[in-house]
């Protein structure tokens, strides 16, 4: 049952880990085609958090955004392998944070092909996002392995 486990969180982390390679491979020295990706959207978000909170979003270059999400999906995919609820922490906070940047739906108009697209990609965003709480609900809930202590025998003279 540990193997089907571990393959399990194995095949599961694929996803970030691919997404993480083809990022460095393509990082360049603007942070490549990720980063001309993100700019456009990453501004149009911090419009919208500045106009419906009232909070400035510091300026961050895009660059330094997308080597962070890179190590967030190493680190994070790593220790999730080997069955660590920190990594799965790891890539539940990049999950959140990039999901609601890169699917920004809310930006169109629900007739629009934009829309149903960045939509569906959003979902899928959750359903990930579902699994990581999934894990780490199910790991805090198994009781721990404890060591049975052998009883002292007693001394016959």
């Amino acid at each position: 049952m540990a193997f089907i486990s571990f393959l399990g969180r194995l095949l599961f982390v694929s996803v970030f880990v691919l997404s993480a390679y083809q990022e460095f491979n393509e990082f360049g020295e603007d942070g490549g085609p990720a980063a001309k990706h993100l700019n456009p959207k990453f501004d149009v978000f911090s419009k919208h958090v500045a106009t419906q909170t009232g909070f400035q979003v510091p300026h961050v270059e895009i660059k330094h955004l997308i080597l962070g999400a890179i190590i967030m999906k190493a680190v994070g995919s790593l220790l999730f392998v080997f069955g660590s609820s920190f990594g799965a922490l790891i890539l539940l906070l990049h999950q959140a944070i990039s999901a609601a940047i890169l699917y920004d739906f809310y930006n169109y108009d629900a007739e629009k092909k934009e829309f149903t697209q960045l939509f569906v990609k959003f979902t899928q965003s959750l359903a990930l996002l579902g699994a990581l709480l999934f894990f780490i609900g199910m790991k805090n809930s198994m009781p721990r392995r404890s060591l049975k202590k052998k009883a002292p025998k007693a001394k016959t003279n």
